[in-house]
């Protein structure tokens, strides 16, 4: 797609969302303690954060200990592979989506195939051992180095530059945790 093109399409977008027609995904099993609320701000076009805005109503959930210090993990990863807030971004929104940021094992019958971990990865997809997809740091740098290999990723919307690393089923889930995600960059990138 031309620069041209593209920022024609992303302008409309933006101006859609605006205006309050844009509707985006809401997760349909999300837990007890999911809020979904409307975006509080848009990002502009200049945020490394956010640097289209968010896509469609956004979900939150209340963290846990756990949860806060797979967030850490997480960022931690990413600054260790030398990316940005951005990688960050699309990092925790995706372990979100996948666990609610609980580093998961095997859940039985209401497991995926054999996934686990922060981004439910699969040892049968060669994402590695079961101990090393519930590494958090691992896991991490996996999914960081799948982001790595998609052309352009800082510039598409984060559920697509996920949905090209994870290959969901639910590929627009991703969207409705961008806000929150980058709410916790926010808070722990510096920390």
């Amino acid at each position: 797609m031309n620069t041209i093109l593209r920022k024609s399409v992303l302008g409309i977008a933006g101006l859609a969302f605006t205006g309050g027609v844009f509707a985006g995904p809401v997760a349909a099993h999300a837990a007890d303690t999911t809020h979904i609320s409307k975006p509080v701000s848009v990002a502009v076009q200049g945020d490394k954060l956010i640097p289209h805005g968010v896509q469609g109503e956004q979900s939150r959930i209340d963290l846990n200990d756990e949860q806060t210090a797979n967030v850490k993990a997480i960022i931690a990863a990413t600054k260790k592979a030398g990316m940005d807030e951005r990688a960050a971004v699309v990092s925790i929104a995706t372990a979100l989506q996948e666990s609610k940021l609980e580093n998961l094992g095997h859940l039985g019958d209401r497991n995926d195939h054999d996934s686990q971990g922060l981004f439910q990865q699969r040892p049968s997809s060669g994402w590695g051992t079961v101990e090393q997809i519930t590494d958090p740091e691992y896991s991490t740098t996996a999914f960081l180095k799948g982001l790595k290999q998609v052309d352009g990723w800082q510039d598409m919307p984060l559920t697509k530059a996920a949905q090209t690393v994870q290959v969901s089923a639910y590929p627009d889930h991703y969207a409705q945790w961008e806000q929150q995600a980058a709410d916790l960059v926010a808070e722990h990138w510096n920390k």
